[in-house]
């Protein structure tokens, strides 16, 4: 494996960030990341209370020796952002992740303490803007992405990022293989964020059902929906999601785009949309919307942590290895 920015910042083997997932990460999850080699993200959201919260980071210190990070809604969706903050400054992790909102204020607060600061960009505009603020990485949330996912393939996104700004570019999205892992890569980018190959994990936290999706379903079964936050979200197209739909309807439409009533439009359209999934994740309701994105693909069975890993990394070795023996013939 080659050398990166990621490598060497956080002195791991592999270049690779185990995503941060609502409700699927855990610390369980994160423990394995750091004893395989590569580094692991939590929502803070995953903790059902500022002080499981803080028990969690404690837990976390121990079993990864530091080396993991925490991902932050920084917008006024996220009613606990102050009293993660200050738990956070308390126990520092080794990153942050900053979504959907100004990374600013964990900037200032958390940078000091030498926690590197990580930004989910979908553009060039945001990218230039956070990079002014003083974050220390972006992550290029590309149109392969589960969860909320940009609409830019990785291909354009990582170099278009790069181009426009001095800060090191981590792709997140799409890759479930070493093939992919090499080919983003090879654009520069000096490291991937994977997720959804690991939801169906024997480390995961989610419902049999939950993991069987992920291992029957495919790429073409991932719909993008806006009825989850608001903002586009990739999901598995289940029978109850075709029967809602994936688009808003006018009332939701309108409210989002009232400028004096949007806000708490969008706070209450990501509530109801986060009951939703936390519901599906962990019973078997009919009423099933479960966040994936397309690299779900290539997984075929519910397996540990460690074997996905080693998996990807020999993948890539072989891809590496081929692409060589190619070049000399």
């Amino acid at each position: 494996m080659i050398s990166t920015w990621l490598t060497k910042t956080f002195d791991i083997k592999y270049p690779i960030i185990l995503a941060p997932m609502f409700l699927v990460s855990n610390n369980k999850m994160l423990a394995e990341a750091y004893k395989n080699g590569f580094i692991g993200c939590i929502p803070s959201l995953n903790y059902r209370t500022p002080a499981d919260f803080e028990a969690g980071m404690v837990e976390l210190h121990k079993e990864c020796n530091g080396k993991f990070g925490i991902n932050l809604i920084v917008n006024k969706s996220n009613v606990h952002l102050a009293e993660h903050l200050a738990v956070l400054e308390k126990y520092p992790p080794a990153f942050i992740i900053t979504s959907l909102g100004s990374p600013e204020e964990t900037i200032k607060r958390l940078k000091p303490l030498g926690v590197k600061i990580l930004c989910d960009v979908v553009d060039v505009e945001y990218a230039k803007k956070v990079e002014s603020l003083g974050a220390d990485a972006l992550i290029a949330v590309n149109s392969g992405a589960g969860g909320h996912a940009g609409n830019i393939s990785p291909s354009i996104l990582v170099p278009m990022l790069m181009k426009a700004t001095k800060l090191p570019v981590i792709s997140a999205g799409g890759v479930g293989t070493g093939a992919g892992l090499l080919s983003v890569m090879a654009l520069g980018s000096e490291g991937v964020s994977i997720g959804s190959p690991f939801i169906a994990t024997k480390e995961s936290p989610v419902s049999a059902e939950y993991k069987k999706a992920v291992v029957d379903f495919g790429a073409m079964d991932i719909v993008m929906t806006t009825k989850i936050s608001g903002s586009p979200c990739s999901v598995i197209n289940t029978p109850y999601v075709k029967e809602i739909g994936t688009e808003q309807n006018f009332v939701e439409s309108f409210l989002n785009h009232n400028k004096q009533l949007k806000k708490y439009a969008k706070m209450l359209t990501y509530y109801r949309g986060m009951k939703a999934v936390e519901k599906a994740a962990f019973a078997a309701t009919y009423k099933t919307v479960w966040v994936a994105g397309p690299s779900i693909e290539f997984t075929h069975a519910i397996e540990d942590v460690q074997t996905i890993i080693k998996r990807i990394i020999t993948e890539y070795e072989e891809a590496y290895q081929a692409l060589v023996a190619r070049q000399l013939k």
